[in-house]
């Protein structure tokens, strides 16, 4: 039988960090669409996402992008984010959006290229001193689009190099972690595809590089429990990007294409030790038709559903299935779990945190959403590229 009392301590021990991106205007490739009482700038930013703890308990973090969230004082930044009852987390770097990147960026063939975008990595780490964060976030849109565009073997010496010269920028208590993507902007071949090629540089940079899993970068049909399995067993899983998708890399709320899906990467992240400060989860999304802080706050209980589920799988019963070889009898009881209504469970859990137990609704009727609208009027809103 499953320990409810544990269960219940487990859950609020959870951290989800919030992207300080996901308060600002995003659209598709067609329009952005805005929306009023958008963030102007990252302090707004942080005020938004404290909301979303203030009414969740479980989302005490908020990632920032440079150069979106570029500022003059990131101490003075840092300390605005403490006064609101959060703090700063994952630096993510920007390497897609400069005209000089058309071909790449550390794996560029032009090396004053290269060398432009790995003083960008060594500027988020000096950022990551300022701020006290423990995690710089790498994604890279490197690739080709055509057969003999630029030379594969090439590319991965040259994403190792500059990674390696980031590696040893990294202080005491930082990490690295390299993101994947199998494809676009990049339709040949793109530089960091998949799970294997990211373990694969992380595996010889050392124990400060790990991969980073983004639910929503994957090709249909993809085990992606199977590839959170595997990293977890080697040590090498350093966090999630929480996101769904129905075709591709469709950033749409975490758990609201398949939330079985996210229910059993969860239950390996629980059965594979996991669920520790060491695995960031982090929400990556855009919310382009949706209103911004209330989609976050689903998003973030979207998760602690299906972590609430992950941890009452019957894990007695499904070992004494699996190793009797009852097929049906595992099955169910990894469906029994699945099925369980764990909304007056995550109820209790949150009244016990002393927080609102209907968050959406708690939102609603605290007016910060009228509040913002009549109060950020005039300057620009913050959105992809600001």
């Amino acid at each position: 039988m499953t320990d409810v009392a544990a269960v219940k301590a487990a859950l609020k021990t959870q951290a989800i960090e919030t992207p300080s991106w996901a308060y600002g205007n995003s659209g598709t490739r067609f329009k952005v669409f805005a929306q009023a009482g958008v963030p102007r700038d990252p302090y707004e930013k942080l005020a938004d996402a404290a909301k979303v703890h203030e009414f969740t308990g479980v989302a005490p973090t908020v990632a920032l992008h440079i150069p979106w969230d570029k500022v003059e004082d990131y101490a003075a930044l840092a300390k605005f984010a403490e006064e609101h009852g959060v703090r700063l987390g994952a630096i993510n770097s920007n390497t897609f959006q400069d005209d000089d990147y058309k071909l790449g960026s550390v794996c560029h063939p032009d090396a004053a290229v290269r060398r432009k975008a790995v003083d960008h990595l060594l500027e988020c780490v000096d950022i990551m001193d300022a701020t006290g964060s423990r995690d710089l976030k790498l994604w890279f849109a490197d690739g080709t689009n055509y057969p003999g565009q630029d030379d594969i073997r090439a590319r991965q010496d040259r994403l190792a190099k500059a990674l390696a010269e980031v590696y040893e920028r990294l202080g005491d208590g930082q990490r690295m972690l390299l993101e994947y993507k199998f494809f676009e902007p990049a339709f040949y071949s793109t530089d960091v595809p998949d799970w294997g090629t990211a373990y694969a540089h992380c595996l010889k940079l050392g124990p400060k590089a790990q991969v980073v899993v983004d639910t929503g970068h994957h090709a249909p049909g993809t085990n992606i429990e199977f590839i959170v399995a595997t990293l977890l067993r080697e040590g090498k899983l350093g966090g999630f990007d929480f996101n769904s998708r129905f075709y591709a890399d469709d950033d749409l709320m975490v758990g609201a294409a398949d939330p079985f899906q996210l229910f059993r990467i969860m239950y390996e992240v629980v059965r594979g030790g996991g669920f520790t400060p060491e695995v960031a989860f982090m929400l990556d999304q855009c919310h382009n038709i949706e209103a911004k802080i209330p989609a976050i706050i689903r998003s973030v209980m979207n998760v602690q559903e299906a972590t609430a589920k992950a941890l009452l799988v019957d894990r007695e019963a499904l070992v004494a299935a699996q190793a009797s070889g009852d097929v049906l009898g595992a099955n169910g009881v990894v469906m029994d779990a699945f099925n369980t209504d764990v909304r007056p469970l995550l109820r209790e859990v949150r009244e016990e945190m002393g927080v609102a137990p209907e968050p959406m609704a708690a939102y609603a009727s605290s007016g910060w959403g009228e509040r913002i609208v009549a109060e950020r009027v005039g300057g620009e809103q913050a959105g992809w590229g600001a």
